[in-house]
């Protein structure tokens, strides 16, 4: 496996005269996505992890890709269509662009496609003993038995649809596996075609009946395929193959003008059902032919056209990387239940009696997921918050949650139980738009107060207010944190919450509560960094500080943790700082515009991206500040959208040994040789791995092992280390 991964498009020499927005001082964010996409690629090309977590990667970079062509691709080629004429910050105009994401998801593709074909196919039943069989390797009694299948339980479903002058062409919904069916009728020799949507609702891998081991599989549009003679009797099936269409997600939308904006975002759902096709994919074999009638119907050009040697729409593995066969998988992990929590439960309330009010009172609690336990901690506050008769009110915000969500659950029993209950449902996060109006009609069913976000913006702030009544007055417990209320989420990504009764920090948050479900934008916060109104103004106050303490001989250090890097103000803001000897250390999981080590300009900065078992997702600043650090923690990306389109909120963490925990974390984080790559001024990241005098560190095996041990020990493990 290469340990060197190049950007899409070779970079532009910096003159050495640039200004700091010059273009070759920036990276594309498409191109960049592009990259962290080709990371999360090669874990499933890396031979060290086991077979099904390296399947898993693959999904997982198929749906990456299947996004990004919807959201990305659909974007540019609106901006196209429109004749758009301003350039990017990386100086190219979105027709260029195009062409160049164009090719390297093209690139991507192919090698997706070759991986699962001629080496984690093979590798899966050699080491797994799991087999996806294709129609001609099944024995004549299981092809009978899967026969008698598909004409009980798929024949009922299908709905087979020819064109003729009488049947136009058919729509086909985004991201379906259909069937290209060429027929012909023999009396009249008159050729038909016909499409076919392939049902997978039930799952995309049929178990084959009598085989060998429990782990022999078909596809079921393997099934459908050689019986969908069936469905036309009287009429020759001369060819069926495999296609998929990929349709924009980029819809414009028109907040001010919408007088309801539940409506306004049905339509759009609407308007993106119906949106124009991007990207058509078709199996190899499919024939000149058919494919002409595909681009022709679909009125696309040949460049939109990919071809695919294996199978399609391969998210579907995630199937079979879900199989009971944990010796293939990473050893089972399960969070730690934080030691001033054990004893609690998430549903129930305390065991021990002492309930979670008492243990915040007597000081912050930071968690950090999946490390320790979102139900023993988040869950089991809003469940006790739910049942306490002194709690009086539950605000919270809702950007994702899991379909059967025990936060919402918790949400309607407070409501059942007479509570003041208020949520912020951001019915505007993408994909996530139709499951958040239902739960926003149920919520409002049972009686909760519900808002849908703020016109003009989306609500990404992760935040939870609960108002109790103690000795006769009320009293605030707050949730800060950098992931969604989603409890499927917080045992596979890594992030961080903040569990507090500070009254600064409820205060701020009462104030940011009435803001999004008010009409209150000029709230003023003592602790919080709030997006749009200040964020972006403080933000730039702590780089400032960094600056003119290296200016005046002093240490500058930044460190700063995120999910993706593309603000051009932040991005100058940093090169300002490295030109005045600031060390800068970024920890960018995902997409960066910024370019470190140019001579000049960059050479103090570092950024590192970390794949591995886990997401990164947790948000942690670090301002070095003359010896006594400013940390941060919270939703907030440095991303224009973050900064101006979103409502974000960012908590300074005031506790030393929390602080100190969040530094430790940023250590580990920069120390990681095992899972980190690091970006080069060429735009090349290269893989770390240790020298020869250098211990082996993977930030997750290490955070693992830590939280392990803080929880059986008597006192936590709160190293320090040089950023401390």
């Amino acid at each position: 496996m290469t340990s060197r991964l190049p950007h899409a498009v070779r970079p532009q020499p910096v003159p050495p005269d640039a200004a700091l927005d010059h273009p070759a001082l920036y990276f594309s964010r498409e191109l960049s996505w592009l990259d962290f996409n080709r990371r999360v690629l090669m874990q499933a090309l890396d031979p060290a992890l086991p077979v099904l977590e390296r399947i898993r990667f693959l999904a997982i970079t198929d749906s990456n890709l299947d996004e990004f062509v919807q959201k990305r691709v659909g974007g540019l080629r609106r901006q196209q269509a429109a004749h758009v004429t301003r350039s990017f910050s990386d100086g190219r105009l979105p027709s260029e662009l195009l062409v160049f994401v164009r090719q390297s998801v093209r690139a991507m593709q192919e090698v997706i496609d070759q991986a699962w074909v001629h080496e984690l196919k093979p590798l899966l039943a050699e080491r797994a003993g799991v087999r996806v069989l294709r129609w001609n390797e099944l024995t004549a009694a299981q092809r009978e038995a899967l026969a008698a299948h598909f004409h009980e339980h798929l024949y009922p479903i299908l709905t087979p649809m020819v064109v003729d002058p009488g049947h136009p062409f058919p729509f086909i919904s985004n991201l379906s596996l259909s069937l290209a069916i060429e027929l012909r009728d023999s009396r009249s020799s008159v050729h038909y075609f016909a499409r076919l949507k392939v049902p997978v609702r039930v799952g995309r891998f049929l178990p084959v009946p009598g085989a060998h081991g429990p782990f022999d599989f078909v596809a079921v549009e393997e099934v459908v395929r050689h019986n969908v003679g069936a469905l036309f009797p009287g009429l020759e099936v001369l060819e069926v193959h495999s296609f998929r269409v990929t349709r924009n997600a980029d819809v414009e939308r028109e907040e001010e003008e919408a007088e309801d904006l539940i409506e306004m975002i049905a339509e759009e759902l609407r308007e993106r059902r119906l949106a124009p096709v991007v990207r058509l994919e078709v199996e190899r074999a499919m024939p000149a032919d058919m494919r002409h009638i595909l681009l022709d119907e679909l009125e696309l050009e040949a460049e939109d056209l990919v071809e695919i040697q294996g199978d399609l729409a391969l998210e579907a593995l995630h199937q079979l990387a879900d199989l009971e066969l944990p010796q293939h998988r990473f050893p089972a992990w399960e969070p730690v239940v934080p030691a001033r929590l054990a004893g609690g439960d998430a549903e129930d309330g305390e065991e021990d009696g002492r309930d979670i009010f008492s243990i915040l009172r007597e000081g912050d609690l930071l968690v950090h997921h999946p490390y320790e336990s979102f139900a023993a901690s988040v869950q089991r506050l809003v469940w006790e918050a739910a049942d306490d008769p002194a709690v009086l009110a539950i605000k919270q915000t809702l950007y994702r949650t899991s379909e059967h969500s025990t936060i919402v659950e918790a949400l309607l029993r407070a409501a059942a139980r007479g509570k003041q209950v208020a949520v912020m449902v951001e019915v505007k996060a993408r994909f996530d738009e139709q499951n958040n109006i239902e739960w926003a009609r149920i919520l409002e069913t049972a009686g909760v107060h519900v808002t849908y976000g703020v016109m003009g913006l989306k609500t990404h702030a992760k935040a939870m207010l609960i108002i109790r009544e103690e000795d006769g007055h009320p009293r605030t417990y707050c949730h800060i944190g950098t992931g969604n209320y989603h409890a499927g989420n917080a045992r596979t990504y890594t992030d961080l919450g903040l569990l507090t009764c500070d009254p600064q920090i409820g205060a701020d948050l009462v104030a940011l509560f009435h803001s999004v479900t008010g009409l209150a934008p000029a709230q003023a916060y003592d602790r919080l960094l709030v997006a749009p109104s200040a964020m972006r103004e403080q933000f730039g106050e702590l780089i400032q500080r960094e600056i003119d303490l290296a200016e005046k001989g002093r240490p500058g250090l930044i460190v700063a943790k995120m999910n993706a890097l593309d603000d051009e103000e932040i991005i100058r803001q940093l090169y300002e700082a490295s030109r005045a000897g600031v060390r800068v250390d970024l920890i960018v999981r995902g997409h960066c515009s910024l370019r470190p080590g140019v001579p000049g300009f960059s050479e103090n900065i570092r950024v590192v991206s970390i794949i591995g078992r886990f997401l990164e997702h947790d948000r942690i600043f670090l301002f070095g500040n003359d010896g006594d650090p400013v940390v941060l923690t919270g939703s907030a990306d440095w991303r224009r959208r973050n900064m101006d389109g979103r409502v974000e909120a960012v908590v300074p963490i005031l506790d030393p040994d929390l602080r100190r925990r969040l530094t430790h974390i940023l250590e580990l984080a920069l120390e990681d040789n095992q899972l980190s790559w690091e970006l080069g001024s060429d735009g090349v990241y290269t893989r770390r791995t240790p020298a020869e005098d250098e211990a082996a560190v993977s930030l997750h095996e290490a955070l693992m092992a830590e939280t392990r041990h803080t929880a059986s020990a008597a006192e936590p493990l709160v190293p320090s280390g040089p950023l401390g």
